[in-house]
């Protein structure tokens, strides 16, 4: 398909993607538009940067018809703040030519602001489970008109503990609804939340995750620990021209805040960081110096970065070596994007090593290894994840004593069965010669 107006578009429609210079609808778009119109319960398995904001959005407003009523008739839940913004402003771009009323609503701001906006009225409604569970519960959010529900990023949504919010929200919506979800990956736990929520869905897979992006260049080092990694990271980036614009992926917030400080001495100026612990403020105050060129160098998390819309990515630096092989694929799909070429680095320690292996398997393809740089100091500093474990025996516990010198069996006097009754004693002995119990119990008639 060559161009959006072989979808049959209106012109409105058109008209907005024109003006954003989108000519030619992606793979996932041309596969989810006549099936979303078409009614049916829809899962979309596709990789992030391959166009699922347009691919759901755009078959829903082309059956959106104008209205006056207050309540909402389109439900959309992200799992992130981030990405409630993101959505949000790509929704009104496309509907530039439309009346089309759209309200973001997210945790970590006052909840009066965003009630007050819903009372004014919406069409379309964007929001984190958290948040747009609470608005229901205080009736703030009227839930009676929605017709299509859509979860983008479900797995990372599952993964961030929202099972609870999501199906409490189902059981809350209007049983006569078209379903709509998209997910990066098909995990058990997404298999699940399906089967107990939606009727008979068509899936469409497009780009799975397994399958490297043709267009990066990847390649890795190994390297002995993380601080070894720091130092090589700050030999890389000293080279400007090569390293234009760079996102590090980090597995937690702890080293994500330790590896900002261990940069920040040498690129305090063109260095930014982006977590689930910084401030809705300075999250998105982040993102937009990223994107407008302001600062070079990103640091992010996995749950946070996933569906960014991050601009022009020169490289992507993986500095852990991912447990879940999906991840580093999701990682690296940040650059490259737009038909441009992309470059992914991977730093990996002896026992990192073996996701490394299952990477590589996952993708059937190697990573091309470089030798570690004679310029780069070897570290012997550890960080408490990599020293050994020292096991300390408790001194509280007693040890179990074999029998000695200063052990001796009880006197048969003061043995249990010698001090038994003449009567008991005759039992013990019938009982140990015959194996069976020394009494039978009561046989009194009550």
């Amino acid at each position: 398909m060559d161009s959006f107006q072989e979808l049959t578009i209106q012109k409105s429609l058109l008209n907005a993607l024109s003006d954003l210079d989108f000519k030619k609808p992606t793979p996932i778009q041309i596969e989810a538009y006549p099936k979303i119109l078409s009614g049916r319960n829809l899962v979309g398995i596709a990789q992030t940067g391959t166009g699922k904001t347009l691919a759901y959005t755009l078959p829903i407003l082309q059956e959106l018809k104008f209205s006056k009523s207050a309540k909402p008739r389109i439900l959309i839940i992200v799992p992130t703040r981030e990405l409630v913004v993101q959505v949000v402003d790509q929704i009104k771009l496309f509907t530039k030519y439309m009346t089309v009323r759209i309200v973001g609503v997210f945790g970590g701001v006052n909840i009066k602001t965003q009630q007050k906006t819903l009372s004014e009225g919406t069409d379309i409604i964007v929001g984190t489970p958290g948040r747009l569970y609470d608005l229901i519960i205080n009736r703030s959010l009227q839930t009676q008109e929605i017709k299509k529900l859509v979860i983008d990023e479900v797995d990372i949504m599952l993964d961030l503990g929202f099972r609870f919010q999501l199906n409490n929200i189902f059981e809350l919506l209007p049983d006569k609804r078209q379903n709509i979800m998209f997910s990066a990956t098909m995990t058990e736990d997404v298999q699940k939340l399906i089967q107990d929520n939606f009727i008979n869905p068509q899936t469409i897979t497009i780009s799975i995750s397994g399958t490297p992006l043709d267009n990066i260049s990847q390649s890795c080092y190994a390297v002995p620990n993380f601080y070894t990694k720091v130092h090589l990271l700050e030999f890389l980036l000293k080279d400007k021209a090569t390293f234009q614009k760079v996102v590090v992926f980090i597995d937690s917030k702890k080293n994500a805040d330790r590896l900002f400080e261990e940069l920040e001495a040498n690129f305090w100026n063109e260095l930014g960081i982006i977590h689930s612990n910084k401030s809705q403020n300075n999250r998105l105050a982040t993102i937009e110096r990223f994107n407008d060129g302001h600062t070079r160098i990103l640091i992010a998390s996995d749950i946070i970065a996933r569906g960014l819309d991050l601009d022009d990515i020169s490289h992507v630096i993986n500095f852990d070596t991912p447990l879940f092989p999906e991840n580093y694929i999701h990682r690296i799909g940040r650059t490259g994007r737009a038909k441009k070429m992309g470059n992914s680095i991977l730093l990996y320690t002896p026992k990192e090593e073996k996701n490394k292996i299952n990477i590589e398997k996952l993708m059937n393809r190697s990573i091309v290894s470089i030798p570690f740089p004679d310029e780069v100091k070897i570290s012997n500093k550890l960080i408490i994840d990599e020293q050994p474990k020292i096991i300390e025996k408790n001194p509280h516990k007693k040890s179990k004593q074999p029998s000695g010198a200063s052990f001796h069996e009880k006197k048969d006097k003061n043995k249990k069965e010698y001090n038994l009754s003449g009567g008991q004693k005759i039992k013990l002995k019938k009982a140990r010669k015959y194996k069976k119990p020394i009494t039978r119990g009561s046989k009194r008639k009550k």
